[in-house]
């Protein structure tokens, strides 16, 4: 098999993970169904849209043909928007060879199956969801594709996987480290963009630091309880993909979430920040499968619900921010049941 890699959808993140690597292997091809954006970036080296001012190395081959692009390729990497991931792993399902390793690099869950992308992309395969690969971490495609240090996790249920996605990515810009718990890794990467939102609409009221430090740290708590629920290791949301690109994501002036949030938190309608942003924002979507995974479950996550009343039911940011400083007075480590503690300190 040649040394070629295929990344699927042509968006600002993915089109940096091509750039990531084009560092390391001479042949990369880069999907996308815009016949514009191929030729452009073919032609010119550029995706003017999503990564402005970027020239991207010339050995990206950017194609509208995906069995041309995953023909003969060792690995598929997938960066489609949470929304259309399973239209995307469909389609890739007729070129689909079992000794094809795939990475996804997407945040988010199905809505309407509240299935995380593995999950996802194992049923339009049918392949076992051990054999995916999830890229998680503190990682803005800005400064990514301009060789920022960066560095992330992957995770797999297959070590074997794992270690071969490492290697596929790892260079001196973008450093790579593995990590077994899937679940855990899958659900701080789409977790994290609520709190994002949050953030931003701290920011946009005008709150401070103060504010938004709490809602990171309480953020990181509600994500771990709901991730510990459905099996993760708590261990994983202290780390890279747990508070490190939660961190990254709610302070950051690149974060599609922050900047979506701070203008809701400005008095902005949400259409006409979604219709400003020119992007998918996660972490709306994501914020709608959440809600019903807690209530599934039966966990709280205060957070989550008061960005819910937010963007779906009319509240205000300042309504919801007095509703989250106004809950009954509780211990701080109370969510952590001794049970767990043990559990993860024997």
């Amino acid at each position: 098999m040649s040394d070629k890699i295929a990344v699927l959808v042509a968006g600002s993140w993915g089109t940096a993970l091509a750039s990531v690597l084009a560092a390391n292997h001479p042949e990369v091809y880069l999907w996308t169904r815009n016949k514009v954006q191929s030729d452009e970036i073919n032609s010119n080296h550029t995706n003017e849209h999503y990564l402005p001012g970027v020239v991207l190395p010339e050995s990206i081959i950017a194609t509208t043909d995906m069995e041309e692009a995953v023909r003969d390729t060792k690995a598929v990497v997938i960066v489609a928007p949470s929304s259309g991931m399973r239209q995307v792993a469909r389609s890739l399902k007729a070129y689909w060879k079992d000794d094809m390793l795939c990475v996804h690099a997407t945040k988010g869950f199905e809505t309407e199956t509240m299935k995380r992308m593995s999950t996802v992309i194992s049923e339009e395969l049918g392949c076992d969801e051990g054999r995916i690969v999830v890229l998680s971490g503190p990682s803005h495609a800005e400064e990514v594709v301009r060789h920022c240090p960066t560095t992330v996790v992957v995770a797999s249920l297959d070590e074997k996987a794992a270690v071969l996605a490492q290697d596929l990515f790892m260079n001196n810009d973008f450093r790579v480290y593995t990590n077994r718990d899937m679940v855990g890794v899958e659900l701080a990467g789409a977790l994290k963009n609520i709190i994002a939102l949050g953030a931003g609409m701290s920011d946009g009221l005008g709150y401070g630091d103060n504010a938004k430090a709490a809602l990171i740290t309480r953020g990181i708590a509600e994500i771990s309880r709901v991730g510990v629920e459905l099996g993760a290791n708590p261990l994983t949301f202290a780390g890279l993909a747990g508070i490190g690109d939660l961190v990254v994501t709610a302070t950051s002036k690149h974060s599609r979430n922050w900047r979506a949030g701070s203008l809701l938190g400005q008095g902005k309608p949400l259409d006409e920040v979604l219709e400003s942003m020119g992007m998918v924002v996660e972490g709306i979507r994501t914020t709608q499968a959440a809600y019903a995974i807690s209530a599934k479950l039966g966990v709280q996550m205060p957070i989550t619900d008061q960005i819910y009343h937010v963007l779906f039911q009319g509240r205000s940011p300042r309504e919801a921010v007095e509703a989250l400083m106004g809950r009954d007075p509780k211990a701080e480590l109370e969510s952590i049941s001794q049970e767990t503690w043990e559990q993860w300190h024997t």
